[in-house]
């Protein structure tokens, strides 16, 4: 014996109404992403942004070389703990630089020197003020750390907008950060 259809109430909108406003709603977007750079695939980020992101990075793995330079040359104690820290963001400003030639842009920032791979002990030449470093050891890891702790957290953020590539580096190199923060405050 078949059972009485039960009156269902509706929820939400109306097949009819739906048909109405998909046209509206599709000239709206379409008006609207008119103003954005359309990037090669759609929803993808505009390539402005991601080699912006990329060249960020790259500088600032730059730079934290820079700091552990600095705190190096400052307490030579500390060089055999910092230096494999130190060849990290070396490798790490290398693998974004990389990254943005490999995807067939030039990079805008000047590349890590030839000498300075993760086995050279140079430091990176700095084209901005060298970075005060504060005299006792403790303090130069806090500010370490910190310096660290902040460029992580930028990079998580940064890779919520990043294309796969960009993101999956920005998600392994802000780790590798949060792994140097554990090495300087707990190591």
């Amino acid at each position: 014996m078949p059972f009485p259809h039960a009156p269902r109430a509706r929820t939400g909108p109306r097949r009819r109404s739906l048909l109405a406003v998909a046209p509206t709603a599709l000239l709206a977007a379409g008006c609207s992403a008119g103003s954005r750079d359309v990037g090669p695939a759609a929803g993808s980020p505009s390539p402005p942004a991601s080699e912006r992101a990329r060249a960020r990075a790259a500088r600032d793995s730059r730079e934290l070389a820079e700091r552990y330079d600095a705190v190096i040359a400052a307490h030579a104690g500390l060089a055999q703990r910092l230096g494999p820290l130190r060849e990290n963001a070396v490798r790490h400003a290398k693998a974004f630089e990389s990254l943005g030639t490999a995807a067939g842009s030039a990079s805008p920032e000047s590349p890590v020197p030839a000498g300075a791979g993760p086995s050279a002990s140079a430091p990176v030449p700095s084209a901005s003020s060298p970075v005060p470093v504060p005299a006792k050891e403790k303090d130069a890891l806090s500010g370490l750390a910190a310096a660290e702790r902040e460029i992580a957290d930028r990079r998580l953020e940064a890779l919520l907008d990043a294309p796969a590539e960009l993101a999956r580096l920005l998600a392994s190199v802000a780790a590798a950060g949060a792994a140097h923060v554990f090495v300087l405050t707990e190591g």
